[in-house]
């Protein structure tokens, strides 16, 4: 009986030793063998992170040479962020700026001095909203833009006592319907519900703009500042102002982001022409000498007979597909020298040629300049290709010829970097001018 009592416990002593040995092993071997298994720790973490951090290093040098395709939308988030933070920053100081201004936005020019030279935003973003709005700081001043069918004359609450009203005055039809927008303005002035009030109109491509006259203070009126577009011999930089034609923005030409293969790409095409030709104008002698010399084959030439106010979508892509893959636009005059094509060509680094001639009519002759066309963009150092006659235009072609990439990349972002600095001035000389306006006359 003793003798099975001690062979019991003798089993029970050697069984609980043999459970400690394996319950030793898995604590103390056990880990070790599993850890390449899991995520790399302990003694394989120095192996591990030089290999990565070798293959982080080749994968980044490749994608710094090499076009991104996400890049746009990186940017564009990017820009969302900032957009958002400065709206953020907006509301936070809006009791600290010192001037409100409410835009009303009654002609197409109103899209490019809100979306292209103050880089606003809208709500809602669709473009045939009945009713869009928007909010910006520049400056001292906050600003309040409204657009679309549904802002009419009494029929919206005029929420500040200082008012920009962007006009079209370009043709009888349009003069009308402005005037009655100065007319119910006049009227908010008597009554004491508007203090200051500025415009900026789309004026007539002969300058003949004696319409307005009436309503400019100087006159007797209550129009304090006018920024007129064109080359008008009204400009004195005193009340009147020179304001740029800027894109099409009637025929949905978008705001244009500069891109990696926009800079760096060859482009297929010497130049660009899309347009219309009139019989007997400079438009057809320019595409009889790209004919004459066979330069036709070499630029993206497409000519219509007859003016088109809209465009589709399949002829919007190609004209924009055109100033991307073209080194130069030209630009020739039509009823005006100034056209929006030269602001296009500018969206896409694409170098405008232009043809600097004075057309018919009242334009030019300032004060200041005599029979000089474009003052607003030579002034600001325009790195275009002025030309006089299109008969100089075929040596500006062979001169391009002997261009190489990375000198048409430098003067890409030469074009690009002056014409966003060119919107950048525009927003704050025009709200200086504003302050420096209904501020002072405020205060005395």
């Amino acid at each position: 009986m003793r003798l099975t009592r001690k062979r019991l416990c003798s089993f029970l002593i050697a069984l609980y030793c043999l459970f400690s040995l394996y319950a030793a092993y898995h604590v103390f071997f056990g880990r070790r063998r599993q850890a390449p298994a899991g995520s790399p720790r302990g003694l394989r973490k120095g192996a591990v992170a030089p290999a990565r951090e070798r293959r982080g290093r080749e994968q980044f040098t490749l994608e710094s040479e090499e076009w991104n395709p996400w890049e746009g939308d990186e940017k564009n988030e990017q820009q969302y962020r900032f957009k958002t933070s400065l709206q953020v920053l907006n509301k936070s100081t809006k009791g600290k700026t010192d001037l409100s201004v409410q835009i009303w936005g009654k002609a197409a020019i109103g899209l490019y001095l809100w979306e292209h030279i103050f880089e606003g935003l809208l709500d809602p973003s669709d473009e045939t909203a009945q009713w869009r709005e928007g909010k910006s700081i520049v400056g001292r001043t906050q600003y309040s833009f409204i657009t679309g069918p549904a802002v009419i004359p009494g029929y919206f609450s005029v929420d500040m006592n200082n008012v920009v009203l962007i006009l079209n005055g370009r043709e009888k039809a349009k003069i009308f319907y402005a005037t009655q927008w100065l007319l119910y303005a006049q009227n908010l002035v008597q009554i004491q519900k508007l203090q200051h009030l500025a415009v900026v109109l789309l004026g007539n491509e002969h300058c003949n703009n004696e319409w307005i006259n009436p309503f400019l203070k100087r006159n007797g009126g209550f129009v304090e500042l006018l920024f007129i577009i064109y080359d008008s011999p009204w400009i004195n930089d005193v009340d009147v102002f020179q304001w740029p034609l800027g894109v099409a923005t009637y025929r949905n030409f978008p705001v244009v982001e500069a891109s990696w293969s926009m800079l760096h790409d060859e482009r297929p095409y010497l130049c660009n022409f899309l347009g219309t030709i009139y019989e007997n104008s400079s438009r057809q002698a320019l595409m009889n000498i790209l004919k004459k010399d066979g330069n036709d084959k070499l630029c993206w030439v497409s000519a219509r007979e007859h003016w088109q106010p809209q465009e589709t979508n399949e002829s919007l892509k190609n004209y924009q597909d055109a100033l991307l893959q073209s080194d130069l636009t030209l630009c020739p005059v039509g009823v005006n020298t100034e056209c929006y094509r030269i602001y296009e060509a500018c969206s896409y680094g694409s170098i405008p040629v232009v043809e600097d001639v004075m057309t018919a009519g009242s334009c030019g002759n300032t004060s200041v300049h005599h029979s000089a066309p474009l003052q607003l963009l030579k002034s600001m150092g325009a790195p275009f290709i002025f030309i006089k006659n299109w008969k100089e235009l075929p040596a500006v072609l062979e001169k391009e010829k002997t261009i190489i990439l990375q000198e048409k990349i430098e003067r890409r972002k030469m074009l690009l970097q002056w014409y966003q600095h060119f919107k950048a001035e525009l927003k704050m000389k025009f709200t200086n001018i504003l302050e420096s306006s209904f501020l002072m006359k405020n205060k005395s």
